[in-house]
């Protein structure tokens, strides 16, 4: 009698409300900085999470948001403002914002993932504690669901960091 090969066999098994596997996707883009299986748990995370603010692509999104807040040279400090806007691509103009993001994430990556993207977090936090002033009020304003160190500093207006004034 001749054999069932394996593959027919798990096909059988499967539940028939489960689509099949692909194997024919190319895998997900490399995120800055990070190694190939991070980037792949991080793509996994955002493609499994219900949470309104994650969707595909926002951590390297945040990352790159955090980096590029913290990039200009200098030693003048910087000022995160807070955005009137609150839709999922509009509030990451609001620095904490991508920081709440690398937060949530790095709580919610398996080990090694978490490890990796908390030391690439961590170096750009030491970066954002020297470019911004502590706000010595911050306990006065407390705003609800903010309990980051990072809403513990002196925040901007908005159209002063543009030039509109």
């Amino acid at each position: 009698m001749p054999r069932k090969r394996p593959g027919a066999l798990r096909a059988a098994s499967r539940p028939s409300s489960q689509p099949p596997r692909r194997w024919d996707t190319p895998p997900p883009d490399r995120i800055h900085g990070l190694s190939a299986a991070t980037s792949l748990a991080v793509h996994r995370y955002e493609a499994l999470s219900d949470d309104y603010y994650v969707f595909p692509g926002v951590i390297a999104y945040a990352l790159r948001r955090y980096r590029d807040f913290l990039g200009p040279p200098g030693r003048r400090p910087r000022y995160p403002y807070l955005d009137d806007c609150d839709c999922r691509s509009c509030s990451f103009r609001d620095v904490r914002h991508a920081r709440d993001a690398l937060d949530v994430a790095v709580r919610e990556l398996p080990p090694r993932a978490r490890a990796e993207l908390g030391r690439v977090v961590a170096a750009l936090d030491r970066s954002y504690l020297a470019r911004t002033l502590p706000d010595p009020l911050a306990h006065t304003r407390r705003r609800r669901g903010t309990d980051g160190w990072w809403y513990r500093r002196l925040e901007g207006c908005r159209y002063a960091q543009s030039g509109s004034i």
